[in-house]
């Protein structure tokens, strides 16, 4: 077989296990002996890895300076912790925490030695100027099993209302110099946030194996998170079995889905969580969860009818036969077999619908007319406004 022409943009260098953690104090002096450390509100730092690192960079002769920061961030928050550190000569930012933690984290580094607001550079908002840099040294390390945004490029920033938008400053310069992946910092993530989160990753892994820009190296990379995800993520919910095992397998499915991503983009369910994320008070992975089953009818149903010689529709049915472990299925039977799976993990991780977040089928129009960023670019086949809607309605 011959292999197509394919490329490979930067990756963090990763350091993955249990106990890595530790290795923070000595990654760091790689960078200098000032860090800024943002983490979440409290999770991480009522748990006893919070006195253990601090008395890891006290040893190192690591000066500390900390912020928390709760909720998805926005422009306003990178922009007032990058003023406020911007003379403190800081020399690695370390973001500690959830996907949001990690993409607030990104933003200051890139933003604590140039001039501009963040808003000069967002995507789709204001005049989306060239990011020229220098960005500050960043050292991811992720608390939750869900978004990879320790392997992407970009931060992700919200402002939420009836003018919200939620748009990625994006550049290679933010690239975690390490991501450093310690799945027992998983251990005190509640269940409903392992359901969405393990969702999250699942979705991105499932898109970027379909997406327009898919290639062997990162389609093998998804195969293989996506067999972590099934063999984990349903037993590490239910609190069955092996959890570290489990909590090993999502933090590995998570970081593979970051780095697919990153690399060929996703698809429909990504294209609608952006407004559906600025427009509602939505958590990333419940719309990831409660959307990734019709998503996914809809694509191969397009697909049978407009484009039935495309290579997404087998491999939608490698993902149904994966899902299911029966490798013997044909296609149209593994096409059915990977909605039914999608459909039942939906509702045993009891991911809400979209009308629990108060949208009503007056807004559909509003979130179609938002939908088409660049998500939507890699989805493997054009849905019509029409048919993004009946999406939206099946999950009212």
């Amino acid at each position: 077989m011959k292999i197509p022409a394919f490329a490979i943009s930067n990756l963090p260098r990763i350091v993955f296990g249990d106990g890595v953690r530790r290795r923070l104090p000595e990654l760091a002096l790689e960078f200098g002996r000032h860090v800024l450390l943002v983490t979440g509100n409290a999770s991480f730092r009522n748990s006893p890895s919070w006195p253990e690192l601090l008395e890891g960079l006290q040893a190192a002769g690591i000066t500390l300076d900390h912020v928390s920061v709760s909720g998805e961030p926005s422009p306003q928050l990178a922009d007032g912790l990058a003023r406020q550190f911007k003379d403190a000569q800081i020399d690695v930012v370390i973001g500690i925490g959830g996907g949001s933690v990690l993409d607030a984290a990104k933003a200051i580094a890139g933003l604590l030695r140039v001039p501009n607001s963040v808003m000069d550079y967002l995507e789709g908002v204001g005049p989306e100027l060239p990011y020229q840099g220098p960005a500050v040294p960043f050292v991811a390390v992720p608390t939750t099993a869900g978004t990879g945004s320790e392997a992407t490029k970009n931060a992700v920033l919200s402002v939420q209302g009836e003018q919200g938008f939620k748009k990625s400053f994006r550049h290679d310069s933010l690239i975690a110099k390490y991501a450093v992946v310690d799945p027992e910092l998983l251990a005190t993530c509640p269940s409903g946030l392992i359901a969405a989160d393990g969702m999250d990753a699942l979705t991105q892994l499932l898109e970027s194996y379909v997406s327009l820009k898919s290639n062997p190296f990162t389609d093998a990379l998804a195969l293989s998170g996506i067999r972590a995800a099934r063999d984990s993520l349903l037993p590490w919910h239910a609190g069955i079995g092996d959890l570290a095992a489990h909590r090993s397998g999502m933090a590995y499915a998570s970081l593979l889905s970051g780095i697919t991503l990153a690399q060929v983009g996703l698809g429909s369910v990504h294209g609608l969580a952006a407004p559906l994320g600025a427009f509602f008070p939505i958590p990333h992975g419940v719309v990831c969860g409660t959307l990734v089953a019709a998503c996914s009818a809809s694509n191969i149903r397009c697909l049978r009818d407009r484009a039935p010689d495309s290579p997404a529709l087998s491999k939608y049915a490698e993902l149904g036969r994966l899902l299911t472990s029966k490798p013997d299925l044909d296609d149209e039977t593994a096409h059915a077999a990977l909605l039914e799976t999608l459909a039942d993990w939906t509702e045993r991780l009891k991911l809400p619908r979209l009308g629990e977040y108060g949208m009503r089928r007056e807004d559909i129009p509003r979130v179609v007319a938002h939908c088409r960023g660049s998500s939507m670019k890699t989805n493997p086949i054009v849905l019509t406004d029409d048919e993004v809607a009946e999406i939206l309605e099946e999950r009212l």
